[in-house]
């Protein structure tokens, strides 16, 4: 069963790369550029906000007198990103945003368009979204590898998870392309991630414990293994993620000798919605699917990073693919290109030291940074300024 099972999701992975990574490149076409030289041609000249200088050097997407975002900060940011979205399976692609959004001060820049150019502004969203889902794509993709490799991926509730996705990330980004508001996108885009934060943090709570035996159980196997290195009456096979059972009606498997199950049904309906979020904001939806993973199917977060990846994983590839194909989204590639790199560092990276960080302390470091994120940019959005640093 284990060598089908490799089999298959070698399979499953190049041919998610074949569609996100070669079909953008291949089929885009300049239409959506075209429009966007229309809209800076269309945008009042001159040297004030919401005005575009034709005798300044090009900057982001080439518009004249945008700014230039520095490679290398670019790069450093892009280790973090895929450091923290490969640990805790999250977080990806918020903190691309925050990186595009307040660290590079795209959004900033886009805003003085929403009066003098409500299409120009639109354009830079939409190309904000895109980027993020660039960045935490790859960081899904070598994810996901590491962790199977380590037998820390649940492969079937992954898939289950990724069938419901596609319908979500093909709808919404048809649906908003090119009618979202950067105002409104940041918004709810805090106010979504301040929720999901409080959410998680009520699991760490001794209440939200407690309803949890079996991913406390598998938890504390894995911590006495890795992390006080004990365990050792556990065979090898015993250890990782064992299926047990197939069946549409229940799935059965083991980790760390404890056994977990789940009907397929409700990670594929879990999966639309969470989806359909996820492409609305233009992130990775890792931070939805972990609290799915941790409360509904009740695994301990050293399962849910790796399951977690594999499930964002498809739901950007289908997501870059309607935004680059289907509405010709246009990114600023010498910024994406970096950021890659960077990216594949901080995702070799993350599962290697996951292992040896307390799965109680895994969750915190999720809700530290959902409150933070949560209230800058809820505050940014509906109040004009944030409440917390940078301000």
């Amino acid at each position: 069963m284990n060598q089908h099972l490799r089999v298959l999701f070698t399979v499953f992975c190049v041919s998610l790369f074949v569609v996100s990574v070669v079909s953008p490149l291949l089929l885009a076409n300049t239409a959506y550029a075209d429009k966007l030289q229309d809209a800076i041609a269309k945008t009042p000249q001159g040297t004030g906000a919401g005005q575009i200088d034709p005798k300044a050097d090009p900057g982001f997407l080439g518009i004249p007198g945008a700014p230039k975002p520095m490679m290398i900060i670019g790069f450093l940011w892009a280790i973090w990103v895929g450091w923290i979205f490969s640990t805790v399976g999250a977080f990806g692609g918020i903190m691309a945003g925050v990186g595009h959004i307040t660290v590079f001060g795209l959004a900033n820049y886009g805003k003085t368009f929403k009066q003098t150019s409500p299409t120009l502004n639109k354009f830079i969203t939409d190309s904000i979204r895109v980027s993020n889902q660039w960045m935490v794509g790859l960081s899904a993709a070598v994810s996901s590898f590491n962790y199977y490799k380590m037998g820390r991926l649940v492969l079937p509730l992954g898939i289950a998870l990724a069938i419901g996705s596609v319908g979500g990330s093909i709808l919404v980004p048809i649906i908003t392309a090119g009618k979202i508001s950067l105002k409104a996108y940041i918004g709810y885009f805090g106010l979504i991630v301040f929720i999901i934060g409080g959410f998680l943090f009520y699991e760490t709570t001794p209440k939200g414990q407690a309803k949890k035996k079996e991913a406390k159980a598998a938890a504390q196997a894995f911590e006495e293994a890795h992390i006080k290195q004990k365990n050792g009456e556990l065979s090898v096979e015993d250890k990782g993620v064992k299926v047990t059972k197939w069946g549409l009606g229940s799935i059965t498997f083991t980790f760390y000798g404890v056994e977990f199950s789940f009907k397929p049904i409700i990670p594929v309906i879990g999966g639309f919605f969470i989806a359909a979020v996820a492409s609305f904001l233009g992130i990775g939806g890792g931070f939805l699917f972990v609290p799915f993973l941790t409360s509904i199917a009740n695994l301990p977060m050293f399962l849910v990073a790796g399951t977690s990846a594999l499930t964002v994983l498809v739901g950007m590839i289908i997501s870059i693919f309607t935004y680059m194909v289907v509405k010709g989204i246009v990114i600023y590639w010498p910024l994406i290109g970096i950021e890659l790199i960077g990216i594949f560092v901080g995702s070799m990276i993350g599962p290697r030291t996951s292992k040896y960080i307390p799965d109680i302390w895994l969750k915190r470091l999720f809700v530290v940074l959902a409150v933070y994120v949560g209230l800058r940019y809820t505050t940014k959005g509906f109040l004009g300024y944030s409440i917390v640093p940078p301000f």
